[in-house]
């Protein structure tokens, strides 16, 4: 189907700017976010409880915001999200984000933490990452105390958050960390040597959301000028194995140039025996899963998003992404 009609107002999106200074980027970014948020987002709903803590990372410290749906049911399952932006922006406390998490605690029925993990370039990779595997860990060490079952755990998130997602799941499983039992990733970024065909679309390049110019600065700036775009803890598409990975349920743009991303690592693990499925999302651009104050489909996005999740919190994985998945 063509873009959605609602959106064309909103496209192209401007590229970056040539020099960025990434401190006045974010500040102006995070303004832009609020406002956008109010015109084109519906509020979350209402939880139980919100708190947010400061949990110690090397050499700093990070926010999570938890969000508890009830007070009654003991421990849940818990779904840790992290956001997008491109690994130099956004936040895991912004308005778009707290959104999520509401969205994510009532509509799974589980204790969703986002997670506020630093940036690039102060925090180049793997800096990010490790910020969301001592996430990982703190939940699971604090689980009586934010009443979590700490052996239920998904992980989910969008665009670079989805890249942190995927890598996760293989540094922990490299690492026989906790396990985690599921992962719901949102026009991911799982293939940063950009060398998929949607990568190469001068189109999807230039004319929605993501410029590919942009997007290879976002890499340089995440990696670092000699790092290496097929570490597969920066690019989980190119893991040298992906057995033994949680199922994953992978909603991709279809005007994105991410978009091959999805349905080509949803391959890789079915190849690997992992159940996962591609779903692609018809009609939308890079970041309009949130719009769901003005657009139909991305209210459509948010209840598969929370359908799925809550299925597989109820222990119905095998509904979600039957085993012998395809994309």
């Amino acid at each position: 189907m063509p873009v959605d009609p609602i959106l064309t107002a909103f496209i192209p999106i401007p590229p970056l700017p040539a020099d960025i200074d990434f401190a006045a980027f974010r500040e102006q970014d995070n303004a832009n976010t609020a406002a956008l948020v109010a015109q084109v987002a519906e509020p979350g709903p209402d939880v139980a409880d919100k708190r947010i803590v400061e949990i110690p990372v090397t050499d700093g410290v990070i926010s999570l915001a938890i969000y508890r749906p009830t007070l009654d049911d003991g421990a849940l399952p818990v779904h840790l999200y992290f956001h997008g932006g491109g690994w130099v922006a956004g936040t895991g406390l912004s308005p778009f984000t707290d959104i999520i998490g509401r969205e994510r605690a009532i509509g799974g029925h589980c204790v969703a933490i986002t997670v506020d993990y630093r940036k690039a370039p102060e925090f180049q990779h793997p800096t990010p990452l490790n910020d969301c595997q001592t996430a990982l860990k703190w939940v699971v060490d604090h689980a009586d105390e934010i009443g979590v079952d700490p052996d239920f755990i998904t992980v989910g998130g969008a665009s670079a958050g989805a890249n942190l997602a995927a890598a996760l799941c293989i540094k922990n499983r490299d690492e026989n960390g906790p396990a985690i039992a599921f992962q719901l990733l949102e026009a991911p970024a799982v293939d940063l040597t950009l060398s998929l065909p949607s990568h190469a679309d001068p189109d999807l390049g230039s004319q929605y959301a993501l410029h590919h110019p942009d997007v290879e600065t976002l890499v340089v700036t995440y990696l670092g000028e000699d790092g290496d775009p097929t570490d597969p803890y920066a690019s989980p598409l190119h893991a040298k194995s992906h057995v033994g990975l949680p199922p994953a349920y992978i909603m991709p743009s279809e005007f994105d140039l991410l978009r091959d991303d999805g349905a080509a690592y949803a391959e890789k693990l079915n190849d690997a025996g992992v159940p996962a499925i591609s779903s692609l999302q018809q009609g939308h651009i890079h970041p309009s899963s949130g719009f769901t104050k003005v657009l139909p489909i991305a209210r459509a996005w948010r209840e598969e998003a929370l359908t799925v999740l809550r299925q597989v919190n109820a222990g119905h994985l095998d509904q979600v992404v039957p085993v012998g998945a395809t994309s």
